[in-house]
């Protein structure tokens, strides 16, 4: 059998949440050779799922033909298990804890993060689909009452904005009326998902 030739391509296995950036920084930089694979974003809500699911994504690839791979994920809630992964791999993650971090900018996040501990972040696909990611898995639209034991503590929400959309600033200001929290609003972009991931092609490229 014809051994199957290796793809220059860079083939990113990603968390759901982000491929409309990850297609948009792809298209701004004109990645051509970048291909996407996403999990299902609401795995956000079970991040025990994400391990095993990357393991089986990335075995497929390889057996398809595909060397040179990035993870589409930051830290997520997995324990460690995503970054256990990428050494047993040699493959190269998102920085960062989470999203929220990556697209603020990962140092800056951390600094701020030392004294905005009571600020719940949306992005732009949490603010869109902020039913289903939010008020059905905790349940708030059936037991209204468990929303001040849930976010309690909570003093405002922060939505870190990845596009200038009026729609999107007025749905996150809803979310925060809706639990009964100040609003700010942050406009990030792409923060650090466009250089890493602009990197991950560029080393891929032909003839990098």
């Amino acid at each position: 059998m014809e051994q199957r030739g290796k793809s220059k391509k860079v083939h990113v296995i990603a968390c759901g949440a982000i491929a409309r950036e990850i297609l948009a920084v792809k298209a701004l930089n004109g990645l051509d050779h970048l291909t996407l694979e996403c999990l299902p974003a609401i795995w956000h809500v079970w991040p025990e799922r994400i391990a095993p699911a990357l393991r089986e994504k990335i075995a497929e690839a390889r057996s398809a033909g595909h060397d040179n791979i990035f993870i589409g994920y930051a830290e997520c809630g997995t324990q460690g298990e995503v970054d256990k992964i990428c050494r047993e791999e040699g493959i190269e993650r998102l920085s960062g804890p989470h999203c929220y971090a990556f697209f603020t900018g990962t140092e800056k996040f951390l600094a701020e993060c030392e004294t905005e501990f009571t600020a719940f972040y949306l992005t732009d696909l949490i603010t869109r689909q902020f039913e289903a990611f939010v008020i059905e898995p905790l349940k708030l639209d059936r037991h209204p009452e468990l929303r001040d034991m849930v976010f309690g503590n909570y003093t405002k929400i922060v939505y870190l904005a990845q596009t200038e959309d009026a729609e999107l600033q007025a749905k996150a200001k809803w979310a925060a009326d809706y639990l009964k929290l100040d609003y700010e609003y942050r406009f990030t972009g792409y923060g650090d998902l466009q250089p890493e991931l602009v990197a991950a092609a560029l080393s891929a490229a032909p003839g990098a």
